[in-house]
């Protein structure tokens, strides 16, 4: 099946959130702090307002309902009231008849900040008590022990100290949007997101409106990966669209949207690993910190999953893990691609190369002494009760075919710097890294996970049709295509439309945790087996007639259905244990890089990955997220960093924070496994995710065999290769 929307958008037609357009439109811009901490002594609106053709100008006084929202907590002001948190936080809006006008107006505005110290050090957020509070509360979001056994001394122990720098999702759509004023009083959103019921939960009480009267339809999302599951523009548009009674539409620039939307948490992380003399593990320490920034988000689940997923696929008895999530006057921080299994697996993967060299193994072969398999105990306690060939899947990443060896005539184009010509070969030098990672699928800890799906059935133009509507959003992920294909697998007709996704359905759910062909594929198959009875019943009364005959006569048949996946529970606060997740993935890397030693510059040579997928839906879209994933994980590796100083971003645009081209991405080898879930709609088994882990601590594994440098963090940066002072 080809994507009904790969075409518009590789010929420029497909229409985005930011092409968004209605005729007597306002424009909307927001007014953002240049202070990561600061109390705000006063606002003075009038030099804005002055400004002809501004419409509104809004502070949290305007705001008619509820001032705070959030994901999980609702800590975060839709606009600053006393103080502001964080760099970018929003402070007013503006609504003006030219977009230009909007950010003069809001540029006008006089705000008088009393700076105060700002938080911007995750563990003395955490543990030193004289640290000034960023909440009233506190500075701790969450913290989430593991223990298992009580055994910790070993033959041979291995530690280190690892950090995670901050990663932007790096979407290429900004946020955007257009809110729309009902003739109920209510409002009609059109906007990029990741999750409409959730967006309307925490809109509709700030707008003091019942969630009938906030009605959203999905707009054309350019990129997601975990950024839009938070708002961003949806109440700012909708308050403004409201005052004026006109439509209103916000299109942050780029700068903008990386104050505009969370990241990936940086983590600095503390690793012991106690093993036998012939590389068995026999206890694994671990302390992580996860910093949260100004506001909750996500973070506590982000932190479930770096705890219960901490010490990888390995079979260990004796853990004893501390997972924090902590805020700090740095920019907030939420869901991203990989959702804390991430940060882990890189601390986790370094330590397991550093074991194998205490031992005297391969890497390959250490990881195999250790994997995991069905049947296998997590830390949590949870048994893995679908396959899990984690050794038979190193093996194969291990026997296949490499680059072979490196030309004395290559293309300078091959080498470090490439076009840049900063070498001919000399000074290159060749590594090989492996990596392994192991991710949960959809929610976790008893969230009450679920997608709706209405499938309809009915005669047009003397021809059956299907009708498929979910709220499930499609951010680039292919889901449009799964659920036709599924419909047409299910009810054996081959014209089905996929109705734009709104909230005139029920809940689909997030469009996260690589969940959406797991739950939106599962209602979607599970209401087209209730027309497909339906339908069934009408053909038994009526054998001699057709699909089309029995259409006419009885007319259309429509079915709406919920699906649930199996039960989670939370982790034990105390001790972790606990079935927290529905369903587990894993993915193997191995990288093959070339590393300029003298300039520290770095070129992937060759990726190649095993991944576990259940069942194959879709060849096409399952190979472009194994690519892409491993993309944003070698991006990690080597390149992708907000920098932070002071609580300030020093680099907030595509110039200064740089992401993974088509000349980064070396060629990829896949091998593709289907070993079916039984508890899984098809036996699949959600597959966006897992290659992100895996991929960043093989590329960095495959450095540090270049260099023979520890290199604990990523992205490693040249001078941490090129400026190491010489041993001795």
């Amino acid at each position: 099946m080809l994507r009904p929307d790969g075409t518009l958008k590789v010929t420029g037609e497909f229409a985005y959130s930011s092409d968004l357009w209605l005729d007597g439109m306002l424009w909307g811009a927001t007014l953002r702090s240049p202070h990561p901490s600061a109390w705000i002594r006063s606002v003075d609106v009038g030099p804005a307002l002055a400004m002809p053709g501004v419409f509104a100008v809004l502070t949290h006084e305007d705001v008619p309902g509820e001032k705070f929202y959030g994901l999980e907590h609702k800590d975060q002001p839709v606009l600053a009231i006393d103080q502001v948190r964080y760099q970018g936080e929003a402070v007013a809006l503006v609504a003006a008849d030219h977009p230009e006008t909007a950010r003069r107006a809001a540029a006008a505005i006089v705000v008088d900040y009393e700076v105060r110290e700002a938080v911007v050090d995750a563990r003395r957020a955490a543990f030193d008590p004289s640290c000034p509070p960023v909440h009233a509360h506190g500075n701790l979001v969450r913290h989430q022990p593991v223990r298992v056994g009580s055994t910790f001394d070993a033959p041979v122990v291995v530690t280190g100290e690892y950090e995670v720098g901050m990663q932007d999702q790096a979407f290429l759509g900004p946020e955007s949007g257009l809110a729309v004023p009902g003739e109920d009083g209510g409002v009609d959103l059109y906007v990029a997101t990741q999750w409409l019921h959730v967006d309307q939960d925490q809109v509709a009480p700030c707008l003091a409106l019942p969630k009938e009267k906030v009605r959203l339809s999905l707009a054309g999302v350019g990129g997601a990966f975990g950024a839009r599951e938070d708002l961003s523009m949806q109440i700012h548009a909708s308050m403004l669209a409201l005052r004026t009674g006109k439509p209103v539409k916000i299109v942050y620039g780029r700068e903008e949207s990386f104050f505009g939307h969370v990241h990936r948490h940086p983590a600095r992380m503390r690793y012991e690993h106690g093993a036998t003399a012939d590389g068995r593990l026999v206890y694994v320490r671990a302390e992580i910190v996860l910093d949260g920034g100004a506001y909750c988000s996500s973070s506590p689940a982000v932190v479930g999953n770096a705890a219960s997923l901490g010490v990888g696929p390995y079979e260990v008895g004796n853990v004893w893990i501390d997972a924090y999530g902590v805020y700090t006057n740095n920019p907030p921080c939420g869901a991203m691609r990989g959702f804390g299994a991430v940060q882990a697996c890189y601390a986790y993967e370094s330590q397991m190369d550093r074991l194998a060299e205490a031992c005297g193994l391969s890497p390959v072969e250490v990881r195999i002494r250790n994997a995991v398999s069905q049947g296998s105990k997590l830390a949590t306690g949870q048994i893995v009760d679908t396959p899990a060939p984690l050794a038979d899947m190193l093996r194969e990443l291990e026997a296949m075919p490499g680059p072979g060896e490196p030309s004395a005539a290559r293309d300078l184009r091959s080498l470090p710097g490439g076009v840049a010509q900063t070498t001919h070969g000399e000074g290159v030098r060749r590594g090989v890294g492996y990596g392994v990672g192991i991710k949960n699928i959809c929610f976790s800890e008893g969230f009450d996970d679920y997608s709706t799906a209405r499938v309809r059935v009915e005669l047009l133009g003397g021809e059956p049709h299907v009708l498929v509507h979910t709220a499930a959003a499609e951010v680039g992920q292919g889901l449009i295509t799964i659920k036709a294909q599924i419909a047409r697998t299910e009810l054996g007709i081959d014209k089905v439309t996929i109705a734009p996704a709104d909230t005139s359905v029920g809940s689909a759910g997030s469009s996260s945790a690589s969940r959406q062909s797991y739950v939106t594929g599962g209602a979607v198959k599970a209401t087209c087996e209730a027309v497909r009875e339906r339908l069934d019943r009408m053909r038994a009364g009526h054998p001699e007639l057709t699909l089309e005959e029995l259409l006419e006569l009885y007319g259309p048949v429509e079915e709406t259905r919920e699906y649930r996946h199996r039960p989670t529970t939370p982790m034990d606060p105390l001790t972790g244990q606990g079935d927290s997740h529905v369903q587990l993935a894993l993915c193997v890397h191995r990288a093959v890089v070339d590393v300029d030693v003298e300039l520290g510059l770095v070129k992937v040579v060759e990726l190649a990955a095993v991944q576990d997928v259940g069942r194959i839906l879709n060849p096409l879209a399952l190979e472009g997220q194994i690519h892409g994933g491993t993309a944003q994980g070698l991006g990690l590796a080597l390149m992708e960093e907000i920098q932070v100083r002071d609580g300030k971003v020093l680099n907030p645009s595509f110039t200064d924070y740089l992401i993974p081209t088509i000349l980064d991405m070396p060629p990829m080898r896949l091998s593709i496994l289907e070993n079916p879930d039984p508890h899984a709609p098809y036996g699949l088994r959600g597959a966006g995710e897992p290659p992100t882990l895996s991929s960043t601590p093989a590329v960095a594994a495959a450095v540090r065999a270049a260099t023979g440098l520890d290199l604990p963090r990523v992205p490693i940066r040249p001078e941490d290769i090129a400026l190491v002072p010489a041993a001795g």
